[in-house]
């Protein structure tokens, strides 16, 4: 019987051809959490009895979702984490480093690794072809603790996406406009594996948009087969060298197989409260919006910001908008420096943040007043996660996040 990707990837961590359904203990290239998760992992950790993590320079722990600390408390959970990375010579990304995901495909993870963070996003490292999934904080404690994890092998959806988009659609637009279609739990604990020409076609930044989401269908994990520009993709970053290409079997077997036409996904939002409530741009012209934001470990690469300034160039912001951008990660805002987008987007009125989480984990820096509607280029919008019950959160692209910010209603022009 033919392998999936993931069961590929799986199989070489188990030592053992595996399938789905199986139950198997995998080893663990890379463990993380952050500020939210670590401190109980730490706890956890220290009751394992454990004197020395199983890999210190592969276990990471990152201050981003409170970074800076708007409180005692959380700066008191801060310290923590330092003092364990001080202690047992975890690497440790602080204050302005950046969002964990974003630092993770940059800087730690590489093609055929596995992956397991304390975060639910932590599948966005599947778009260089490795299998990262979130876990529990004592998972993570056990993983750095012992190098390895038991976890049942994922069944897979293959998402078949095939032509170009409209103009100014993206990968954001699809990856809605799919959770849409099968719902929040249409791929529970399945691997969703993105093939197609369109998908081919699509940089990195698009994929890592895709992979990220795929937690919000539910899902396990999303993958990607590593191609060139995935080796483009790591040489930028100095890592070409560890570079591999795993391939799915010809008669691997899927669970299902979906196909999308691209140029069948319009400009889509999600609709408060859930992810899966989704609607096309243009039938959503009478929503005004008090604040746009931009940035999260979704849409806050280099590429989401150039979309934005190329908008927003010359022009300002609608006088009853705030909008808030926030790249990703550190390399990502020196990169706006140097090519202008940051002047660009304060002289449009907009308020640029220290790469970190705040706004949509509703910790800190664009808190929604009751009532208030944001217009956010982050992957959830459960109610209460911008801070408040009574805020409505849309989701959509950085291109529509940016004529939303225009008009001041949500919209695509």
């Amino acid at each position: 019987m033919g392998q999936t990707l993931v069961e590929k990837i799986i199989s070489e961590h188990a030592g053992k051809p595996v399938h789905a359904g199986e139950l198997v203990i995998s080893k663990v290239d890379v463990a993380a959490v952050q500020d939210g998760t670590g401190p109980l992992t730490v706890q956890e950790f220290k009751k394992l009895g454990k004197t020395k993590l199983h890999n210190p320079e592969r276990s990471i722990l990152f201050i981003d979702h409170a970074a800076p600390s708007p409180r005692k408390e959380l700066s008191n959970t801060h310290m923590v984490l330092r003092e364990f990375s001080k202690e047992y010579g975890a690497v440790l990304s602080d204050v302005g480093a950046g969002v964990c995901h974003q630092r993770l495909i940059e800087t730690f993870v590489n093609p055929g690794e596995v992956l397991v963070g304390a975060d639910s996003h932590t599948c966005t490292s599947g778009a260089l072809g490795a299998f990262a999934t979130g876990m529990g904080s004592t998972d993570i404690a056990v993983a750095m603790a012992l190098g390895k994890t038991w976890l049942k092998v994922p069944a897979t959806i293959k998402v078949v996406v095939t032509g170009k988009f409209r103009k100014g659609v993206c990968s954001k637009d699809l990856m809605l406009y799919f959770i849409g279609m099968i719902g929040a739990d249409g791929a529970t604990y399945n691997a969703l594996e993105f093939t197609g020409d369109t998908i081919d076609n699509m940089c990195m930044s698009e994929r890592f948009t895709l992979a990220n989401m795929a937690v919000e269908a539910g899902a396990k994990c999303g993958l990607f087969i590593a191609d060139n520009k995935t080796k483009e993709f790591l040489k930028e970053r100095g890592r070409e060298d560890k570079f591999r290409q795993i391939l799915p079997d010809k008669d691997a077997v899927y669970e299902k197989i979906i196909e999308i036409h691209a140029e069948d996904v319009p400009h889509t939002v999600s609709c408060p409260h859930t992810v899966d409530n989704t609607k096309p741009v243009d039938e959503l012209k009478d929503v005004k919006v008090n604040q746009v934001y931009v940035g999260t470990c979704t849409n806050g690469r280099i590429e989401d910001l150039r979309i934005v300034a190329d908008i927003l160039k010359g022009k300002t912001v609608n006088p009853d908008v705030r909008m808030l951008i926030c790249p990703a990660s550190k390399d990502v805002y020196i990169k706006a420096l140097e090519e202008g987008l940051i002047d660009i987007f304060v002289k449009a009125n907009a308020a640029i943040i220290a790469p970190g989480c705040g706004p949509c984990v509703g910790v800190h820096a664009g808190i929604l007043g009751d009532g208030e509607v944001c217009l956010a280029t982050q992957n959830r919008n459960f109610q209460g996660r911008m801070g408040n019950t009574k805020g409505f959160i849309y989701l959509a692209s950085p291109y529509v996040a940016a004529y939303t910010a225009l008009n001041g209603y949500i919209s695509a022009s």
